[in-house]
C-alpha cells in the first residue's frame, strides 16, 4: 500500500521529536529527528529527492513520531534508538566507531575521561553516552577539563611525568601525576564530572555554590573566584544537557480517547532524562471510563508483567483506587512508589508532553484505522463475499536447509496485527527441508486447538506457497471437519515482485490476479510478510539456541589439551566462536583441517 502521506501529515505536531519510518514487514528503516516535526516529515514527500532519500520514501508503511521537549533531547534520543535498533538507512548504522561514548576507568588511583567508541570486549570502567558525534565529545572533554581539572594525558605519560604539564599551567589539569592533589580530592572532582555527564549537574552547582560562600566568608577570594568562574563553565555544560531539571525516575501515562479508538502514552523518565516513549491501543471490551480505563491498565502494566517499577507514576487522570495501587507497587518493588496526576514544575511538563504524544499517536491511528477498514471492504469485494472477514490467519514455514523448522501462526481482524494470538509452533519428526509436512504438522495442531474451543476460528486461512500448500491445508480442514473456512493460497509471480501474486480460492483451479493498486491484495501482502517475519525470527531464535548449546567437548578431535589451548589464545568460548577459520588454525596444535572442523561444529 501507497504510504498515504497528505493524511498522515495532517495529523502530525509541529514540536520538535524523534520519528521512526516502517516498512511493510515492520522493520525500522530510518529514525531522524527534527526541531519542528511536521515540517522535516513534509520535506520527504515534495521537491527532489536523491536517489537514496527517494528509495527510502517509497519502501514507508508507516511512520511513528515522538514528541520531546527541545531539538537537543530529540537529538540524544535519537543516537539511543538508532544504538538499540540499528536502522538500515541511518548513516551511523554499520560501524559501532560512529558512537562515540566518554570513558570513566576503576582500574586507575587517578582516571582519566578518555574518547572511547563502543566495544563488545567488558572494560573495566563506565561509559557515558553515545553521543552525537566525535566533536560533541571533544568538546564536552574539554568543558570537564576546564571545570574540574580532570587530566586527559595517557596512563604511559602519567606514568613517568616528573613535573607539571602545560595543560596544568593553563588550568586544565591538577597534575595528580606530581602529587599536587590527593587522591580524595581527585575522586571527589572526577565524581562530580560523573554527575554531570548523568544529567545531575544541578547538585554540583548546589555543591559549589556553597563552597564558593565559605571560601568568601573565609576571606579566601582566590579560592572563592575560582569556584565562581567554574559555577560559570558549568553554566555552560547544563546547557548541552537533555533536560534541566532536577532529576528523578518516573513513568509517565497519558490517555487519550475518542470514539472508537484511545491511546495510552507511556514516557520513562530516568534521572530526569527522557529515554523513549510506548504506545498501547488496548481493548476497551467494557466501555470504561478514562479514570478507570488508565487505572486498570497501570495495574496490569505493573503487576501483569517483570517490569522495573519507577519511585513515581504520573498519570493524566485522577484514577480510582491510587492509594491502592501506590501500596501495591510499593510491596511489590520493596519501596516507596508515589501515584499521582497532582504535579507541579517539571513533573507537569513530564505529563503535558506524555498527553500530547497520545493525543498525537491517536490521530495517526485513527487515519490507519480508516485506511485497514478500506483494505478489509476491498478484500470482501474481490473475493465476492456477503460480508466483511472479521479474522484471517496466515501460516509461513521458516528453516535453514531443513534446520530448526518453525511455522508461524499470525492473525489479523479489524484492528489490524491481533499481535497476542499470534502462535510458533516447532516443527519436529519430519523430514528436513519438507515444507508440506510441516505446514501439515502446523496446521493440525492449530486446527485442534480451535476446534476444541481455544479461540475463534477464521473467517479466511492464508497460505504462504501456491497450489501445493492449498491443497495440503483442504485436506487437514477435512479431516477435522472444520467447515465455513475460506481457503486463500497466494503463489509469488515468476518475477518474485509484491503487486504480481497469483491467489488460489479454496482449489488451485480457482485463481484470481487483484490489481497491484488493490487495497485487498495490500492487506494479504501485509499479513502474508508478517507471518513471514514471524516464523524467520523464531527460526532464528531456535537455531541460535541449538547452536550456543554445541561446546568443544562435541567436536571429535578436540581433547582436553587443545581446548586448553584454544581457550587460553581466545580468552574464551565466545572468542573462539567469533574466530575464522585462519584465526582457529593459528593455534599450537590446531591444522586447517581441524580449524573447518570446529567452525563448522560451532557455526553450522
Amino acid at each position: 500500500m501507497t504510504f498515504d502521506a497528505r493524511r498522515f501529515l495532517e495529523t502530525v505536531s509541529e514540536s520538535p521529536g524523534v520519528y521512526r519510518m516502517f516498512d511493510e514487514q515492520g522493520n525500522t528503516l530510518y529514525i531522524g529527528k527534527a526541531r519542528r516535526l511536521k515540517a522535516r516529515l513534509a520535506s520527504y514527500f515534495r521537491g527532489a529527492l536523491n536517489t537514496k532519500t527517494q528509495a527510502l520514501v517509497n519502501r514507508i508503511h508507516d511512520i511513528q513520531v515522538t514528541v520531546t521537549y527541545s531539538e537537543t533531547e530529540a537529538l540524544l534520543l535519537e543516537q539511543t534508538l538508532i544504538k538499540e535498533l540499528r536502522p538500515p538507512y541511518n548513516i551511523l548504522l554499520r560501524d559501532d566507531k560512529s558512537y562515540p561514548y566518554v570513558f570513566a576507568s576503576d582500574r586507575h588511583p587517578f582516571p582519566a575521561l578518555e574518547h572511547k567508541r563502543a566495544r563488545t570486549r567488558r572494560d573495566d570502567g563506565r561509559y557515558f553516552g553515545p553521543y552525537p558525534s566525535s566533536g560533541a565529545v571533544r568538546e564536552t572533554l574539554s568543558l570537564m577539563q576546564k571545570v574540574f581539572r580532570i587530566r586527559n594525558c595517557e596512563d604511559s605519560v602519567f606514568a613517568h611525568r616528573t613535573r607539571p604539564c602545560l595543560q596544568h599551567q593553563i588550568q586544565r589539569c591538577s597534575a595528580p601525576c606530581v602529587g599536587l592533589i590527593s587522591e580524595e580530592d581527585y575522586r571527589r572532582d572526577l565524581e562530580h564530572a560523573i554527575q554531570c555527564l548523568e544529567g545531575r549537574s544541578e547538585s554540583v552547582s548546589q555543591e559549589l555554590s556553597r563552597e564558593m560562600e565559605a571560601a568568601s566568608q573565609a576571606l579566601n577570594f582566590e579560592e572563592a573566584a575560582r569556584l565562581r568562574d567554574q559555577l560559570q563553565d558549568l553554566r555552560r555544560l547544563q546547557q548541552r544537557q537533555v533536560v534541566d531539571t532536577d532529576g528523578g525516575d518516573a513513568d509517565v501515562f497519558a490517555l487519550a480517547l475518542q470514539p472508537g479508538a484511545l491511546c495510552i502514552s507511556v514516557l520513562s523518565i530516568r534521572q530526569g532524562r527522557l529515554l523513549g516513549a510506548r504506545h498501547y491501543s488496548p481493548n476497551n471490551g467494557l466501555d470504561l471510563g478514562e479514570a478507570e480505563l488508565l487505572g486498570e491498565f497501570i495495574s496490569q502494566y505493573y503487576l501483569g508483567q517483570a517490569r522495573e517499577i519507577p519511585s513515581e507514576v504520573l498519570t493524566s487522570h485522577a484514577i480510582p483506587d491510587a492509594e491502592l495501587i501506590a501500596h501495591a507497587l510499593g510491596e511489590h518493588a520493596g519501596r516507596r512508589v508515589r501515584v499521582t496526576e497532582k504535579v507541579r514544575g517539571h513533573r507537569a511538563q513530564w505529563r503535558e508532553l506524555a498527553r500530547t504524544n497520545a493525543q498525537q499517536q491517536l490521530a495517526a491511528q485513527l487515519a490507519n484505522q480508516t485506511q485497514l477498514a478500506k483494505r478489509f471492504k476491498s478484500l470482501r469485494d474481490a473475493l465476492d463475499l456477503e460480508d466483511t472477514p472479521q479474522r484471517l490467519e496466515c501460516f509461513d514455514i521458516s528453516h535453514s536447509h531443513g534446520e530448526a523448522t518453525v511455522a508461524s501462526c499470525v492473525v489479523f481482524d479489524q484492528d489490524g496485527p491481533r499481535k497476542s494470538d499470534y502462535r510458533r509452533f516447532n516443527i519436529s519428526g519430519i523430514e528436513g527441508g519438507d515444507d508440506y509436512a510441516a505446514m501439515q504438522q502446523a496446521l493440525t495442531r492449530r486446527f485442534k486447538r480451535l476446534k476444541e474451543g481455544e479461540g475463534p476460528i477464521p473467517d479466511i486461512l492464508i497460505v504462504d506457497g501456491g497450489k501445493g500448500q492449498l491443497n495440503m491445508a483442504r485436506d487437514v480442514l477435512q479431516e477435522l471437519g472444520i467447515i465455513d473456512v475460506m481457503l486463500l493460497g497466494v503463489a509469488k509471480g515468476t518475477t518474485r515482485k509484491a503487486g504480481l501474486e497469483t491467489l488460489f480460492i479454496e482449489t488451485p483451479d480457482h485463481s484470481l490476479e487483484l490489481p497491484p493498486t488493490s487495497p485487498g491484495l495490500h492487506l494479504i501482502q501485509h499479513i502474508r510478510d508478517e507471518s513471514h517475519r514471524f516464523a524467520i525470527t523464531g527460526h532464528r531464535a531456535r537455531r541460535d539456541k541449538a547452536r550456543r548449546t554445541s561446546t568443544l567437548q562435541d567436536i571429535p578431535g578436540i581433547g582436553p589439551k587443545r581446548r586448553r589451548e584454544l581457550l587460553r589464545f581466545f580468552g574464551g568460548l565466545q572468542g573462539i566462536r567469533q574466530a575464522t577459520v585462519n584465526e582457529l588454525s593459528r593455534v599450537p596444535g590446531i591444522s586447517t583441517t581441524m580449524a573447518e572442523t570446529i567452525h563448522r561444529a560451532l557455526h553450522g
